[in-house]
């Protein structure tokens, strides 16, 4: 039996994918708390997303949305992360800004440790992509649009979208805007 390189690079993208949700799950997190939610978005999803990029580069005037979104649309599967936003009750910390966490909860605040954690998990995740060579970027604007899109949930506030591609060059790297 004869597998044709597309199928096979398709189906490695997704496994590779799966691996960047699984090690982003295993990602170290602040008093063990796991506030993190994953996705792996392609097709019609993919599409969307990228739609919602464009539409925000668009109204907002910001190029780099529009340019992000192309790039989404090139690429075989994109990998969400984000947090929820919920205070570890940490005594004493205030890494927030805020004097503890109930101050941080009365103002609406964003607990340090949320994203910090999000930040280890990105890592974590990106880490097996360029271990298993597969082309990635970590897009914020593919995070905010996931968001408004409310693709993790009503929960999640912050997000990062991590495009994938398999091919003869990494087309995350050539930037112009």
């Amino acid at each position: 039996m004869q597998y044709d390189f597309s199928t096979l690079e398709a189906e490695g993208l997704l496994e590779v994918a799966r691996a960047m949700c699984v090690a982003a799950r295993t990602a170290p997190k602040g008093r063990g708390i796991d506030n993190l939610v994953t996705a792996l978005i392609t097709g019609e999803d993919k599409e969307k997303l990228a739609a919602e990029m464009q539409r925000i580069g668009e109204t907002a005037q910001v190029a780099f949305f529009l340019r992000d979104a192309e790039n989404v649309r090139r690429a075989g599967a994109v990998v969400l992360l984000g947090t929820r936003i919920k205070t570890l009750g940490i005594p004493a910390c205030g890494n927030c800004g805020f004097k503890d966490c109930a101050d941080n909860e009365w103002h609406g605040g964003i607990c340090a440790f949320n994203t910090g954690d999000l930040g280890i998990a990105i890592g974590s995740a990106v880490s097996v992509a360029a271990d298993r060579r597969v082309d990635c970027r970590v897009f914020f604007s593919a995070g905010r649009a996931a968001v408004t899109l409310k693709l993790l949930g009503e929960a999640v506030r912050i997000a990062y979208g991590i495009p994938l591609s398999v091919g003869p060059k990494n087309p995350f790297f050539d930037r112009k805007a």
